[in-house]
């Protein structure tokens, strides 16, 4: 298991879940920390590049398509944590949005082992 961190922005969007919603994401995120690594590495992890007018090279992302949820993460390889940057609805790119911003907040350090 990789060790799972969230960004503060991203704790105030699993908050605003209700709590079967909460639940089913947590449970999501716990499953893909046991090998976060992009699916060409044999992963689950889907790699984002450039997405509806975003640059998010370097990001995974895991899709709840029954609940219409998706979480935008990093990865910190040689600490093995996952960085939660983004718990959003699926509405158009509003969570690609979401994550460009925070990328754009915080720099490099999401690649690094702040949170």
């Amino acid at each position: 298991m990789w060790n799972i961190r969230f960004c503060p922005e991203a704790v105030k969007d699993i908050k605003k879940l209700d709590n079967s919603l909460k639940k089913q994401v947590l449970a999501g995120i716990r499953k893909v920390s046991k090998n976060p690594l992009p699916q060409s590495e044999g992963g689950y992890g889907k790699a984002l590049g450039n997405i509806q007018g975003t640059e998010l090279t370097g990001f995974f992302k895991i899709k709840y398509r029954g609940i219409g949820i998706r979480v935008v993460y990093t990865l910190v390889r040689q600490a093995k944590t996952m960085n939660i940057i983004v718990v959003s609805i699926r509405e158009d790119s509003e969570s690609y949005k979401r994550a460009q911003k925070r990328k754009d907040k915080y720099g490099k350090t999401i690649f690094e082992d702040i949170f």
